[in-house]
């Protein structure tokens, strides 16, 4: 009957059709089953751990904070020794949840979850920083740089190992929990997999745009690599050969949070225009969507989806540029 109706008022199509986008998007975003506030005025860059524990959160008034998701408290403020607190545009959390890292374009900190106290600071002066990932056990680290650098340190040894792959800057760069395997990408248009023992490069994949975001499955199966366009793939690693590709409208097309979830069946992508997506890892269809919640006073009324995790097994946790956490419930 719609149809019959939409061939005999022609001139009503355009009026309809917006409408029913909308009304099956919104149908697709439930409210959130929990909200708590991290940042007062929103945040910076926040991460959450791979299991939901903690949050990281860079944000104007409180600086520097680490967040116990359980407790719902915070548990520790830091500041850079040479960096103001809005400086710090980078955070991350080890996947065994004893180690955090944070990060401005010219240096980068190691925090011990645990204790509170500082591991180390260190100066990047060669080239600003634009990416970084810490290891599970926090010894390896890697960043990229806008001179199409990539280095990987072990903070351990002191050992040093800088691979000028990329002719343009970097963009994205991963490290596996071992800090043996990195994946990195650039304005060159390419991606490489690399061994951070041998320098020997693995894969290298190539697009026609700029590469914006790279991760890797926890258990080193996949790996996720996107253009600034409406290409993302994942491409299995032990095979070398393209497992999916994402399937998704231009609105979705740059990533800025990414991670396999429930033991890498699933992808979760957050972007900047609010929208976080849940992905079937072997089809590239997605799952389920939401709408994280802007603050009030913004304006436009968006926000960047920083990160998001499996919580508790059955829901979705986020964090965002409004300085909410957000679980979310998982379709059964």
């Amino acid at each position: 009957m719609l149809l019959k109706m939409l061939v005999r008022q022609p001139f009503k199509l355009l009026f309809i059709l917006p409408c029913l986008t909308f009304i099956l998007s919104c149908s697709q975003s439930d409210a959130p089953l929990n909200q708590y506030e991290h940042a007062i005025e929103g945040a910076f860059a926040a991460e959450i751990s791979q299991n939901g524990d903690y949050s990281i959160i860079s944000s104007i008034h409180h600086g520097l904070s680490l967040w116990d998701n359980r407790q719902h408290k915070l548990r520790y403020q830091w500041q850079h020794r040479n960096a103001e607190s809005n400086d710090v545009y980078i955070v991350r959390i080890s996947a065994n949840n004893n180690y955090a890292l944070s990060a401005s374009r010219s240096e980068f900190a190691i925090w011990d979850i645990k204790t509170g106290k500082s591991i180390g600071f260190y100066q990047v002066n060669d080239s600003p920083i634009r990416d970084i990932r810490l290891s599970a056990n926090g010894r390896y680290v890697l960043y990229g740089q806008v001179n199409g650098k990539v280095v990987h340190i072990d903070l351990q040894t002191g050992r040093r190992l800088e691979m000028p792959i990329h002719s343009e800057k970097v963009n994205s760069v991963d490290l596996s929990a071992n800090g043996l395997y990195a994946l990195s990408g650039g304005n060159d248009h390419r991606a490489f997999l690399w061994n951070t023992e041998t320098a020997q490069i693995i894969q290298q994949f190539n697009f026609k745009h700029r590469v914006s975001m790279v991760k890797l499955e926890d258990q080193g199966r996949y790996a996720f690599v996107a253009d600034n366009q409406k290409s993302s793939q994942i491409w299995d690693i032990k095979t070398g050969e393209l497992q999916s590709t994402l399937i998704y409208s231009a609105r979705q097309s740059i990533f800025s949070s990414v991670r396999f979830i429930n033991e890498g069946k699933q992808l979760l992508t957050g972007n900047g225009s609010k929208i976080l997506n849940l992905w079937d890892v072997d089809s590239g269809l997605s799952v389920q969507e939401w709408t994280v919640t802007p603050r009030k006073a913004t304006r436009p009324k968006t926000a960047v989806v920083y990160s998001a995790t499996l919580w508790d097994g059955d829901k979705i946790a986020s964090e965002s540029s409004a300085g909410f956490l957000e679980i979310w419930p998982i379709k059964k």
